[in-house]
């Protein structure tokens, strides 16, 4: 069986692609780049970029269809308290990293990007990009975060076009199961 790879992740309907991100950020003028949760303030200042991964997921959902996508994960981690001193990392010396990594790995301009960010009160996440907003002071990259979603939709039983030949529509393939009795 082929796979076909999708620069998307199947059922998800908002995202946002990797090259709108750099391509935002790079018509920006230089500022601070800090990260948002919520409205606060997520990664504080002194963060460093710590690994770009170009990822390649191959599933199979619920309902039997088997699906390969990419995403862009950039690593965030906090840095010392002599780094957090000097402020949060602007969107050039972002780019600037971005750019050296993409010399070396197969970046795909239209996977979704998302940011890994966690420490030692919070645990590691995979946040969406919601949006970019420009201040005069700063850009702040506003962050979603992330979610679980039944990719196998109306073969499951959820509304959507398209049905798979694995899974009836209300059939429940998706949800919890009584178990069988062997005896």
């Amino acid at each position: 069986m082929t796979q076909t790879l999708s620069p998307t992740i199947p059922g998800l309907s908002e995202h946002t692609a990797t090259d709108a991100l750099i391509t935002a950020l790079r018509t920006l003028p230089q500022r601070p780049l800090q990260f948002h949760l919520h409205g606060e303030v997520l990664v504080p200042a002194g963060y460093h970029v710590t690994e770009v991964k170009a990822v390649t997921i191959e599933a199979m959902d619920c309902g039997g269809q088997a699906n390969t996508w990419r995403e862009t994960v950039i690593q965030l981690m906090d840095g010392s308290a002599e780094d957090a001193q000097a402020g949060f990392m602007t969107n050039r010396k972002f780019l600037a990293i971005y750019d050296r990594v993409v010399k070396h790995i197969p970046v795909r301009p239209d996977a979704e990007v998302r940011f890994e960010y966690g420490n030692s009160s919070t645990p590691a996440l995979q946040y969406h990009v919601a949006h970019v907003d420009l201040q005069p002071e700063q850009i702040s990259v506003h962050l979603r975060t992330p979610g679980v979603q039944c990719k196998a939709g109306a073969a499951c039983g959820l509304p959507t076009e398209a049905a798979s030949d694995g899974c009836e529509p209300d059939s429940g393939c998706c949800a919890p199961q009584a178990p069988i009795s062997l005896g």
